[in-house]
């Protein structure tokens, strides 16, 4: 199928000049997270707690109990916005508060930056898009996940997504569909993108290259509109589709770094500066 290129289909540039420029290297030091199944203490200043967890009945995941974790940063009592984070292939909710999101935001509550909430919730392993079994982890994060989030205390008349590989791939792709009206900004950590259908086949990410192309985000006119950040190290797999994909934008991401490996490691080493990049 090599002449079904996504490439092909928009015509990219060849260059990303001045895009992939690295972002400013400063630390805020996040610590590890809290270790599973342990509760952080509610805020001191206002009872609320840090984190919270839950599960619902999806109808969209075809009746699946679906668990969510709500992190918060302390010390803040009012609404907040919530990011809405996707996790990678074979990972889950669980998985994504693991890698250090709660002290994160502690840390940068601490620094001063304006607060916000982190949202993770367990999609599968479906692409969080429309499946020919009928599952859709998409549609359970835009229909199902996003209006329960205000009865927790959340305001989501705009929020933000973050995401890795799969996941990143997942929050380009519903970002994109909620339009940059409601979506105030996405971060993609190494997405899991593919300009070739072949090459998706392999991964079992679509259905067959109908599914691909109605799917793909390459030429989705709201990513052009929402300020983006991706990070895709130079030895990862998805370098090079995640480079076509930032030509094929019509405005530069307001952050790019081209660093990094495809693994858990390298993803926790750039969470601080991710978040940080999401709080402003």
């Amino acid at each position: 199928m090599t002449a079904l290129t996504r490439r092909t289909l928009l015509r990219l540039g060849a260059g990303v000049a001045g895009a992939c420029a690295l972002d400013p290297l400063w630390r805020l030091g996040i610590a590890t997270a809290a270790p599973g199944g342990e509760q952080p203490s509610p805020s001191s200043a206002t009872g609320m707690p840090t984190r919270m967890s839950g599960s619902f009945v999806s109808a969209a995941r075809g009746g699946i109990e679906t668990n969510w974790i709500i992190a918060r940063p302390p010390g803040h009592a009012g609404p907040l916005r919530p990011v809405i984070a996707l996790h990678g292939r074979d990972m889950d909710a669980a998985g994504v508060m693991d890698m250090g999101i709660e002290a994160g935001l502690a840390q940068l509550a601490r620094a001063g930056y304006p607060p916000f909430a982190v949202v993770a919730v367990d999609g599968g392993n479906t692409w969080w898009h429309r499946r020919v079994t009928g599952e859709d982890s998409g549609a359970m994060v835009l229909n199902e996940l996003l209006p329960m989030l205000p009865t927790k205390g959340l305001d989501v008349s705009r929020v933000g997504f973050i995401g890795w590989s799969m996941g990143g791939y997942g929050a380009l792709l519903l970002g994109g569909a909620l339009g940059a009206k409601r979506t105030a900004a996405i971060c993609a950590v190494a997405p899991a993108l593919y300009s070739d259908y072949g090459e998706a086949l392999a991964a079992g990410a679509f259905d067959g290259p109908a599914d691909w192309f109605a799917y793909s985000v390459y030429g989705t006119p709201a990513l052009s509109e929402i300020p983006l950040r991706i990070d895709c190290g130079a030895s990862d797999q998805y370098f090079k589709a995640t480079k076509q994909f930032v030509a094929s934008l019509h405005k530069p991401p307001a952050g790019v770094s081209f660093e990094g490996g495809h693994d858990v490691a390298a993803w926790k080493e750039k969470l601080p500066r991710q978040l940080a990049w999401l709080a402003t």
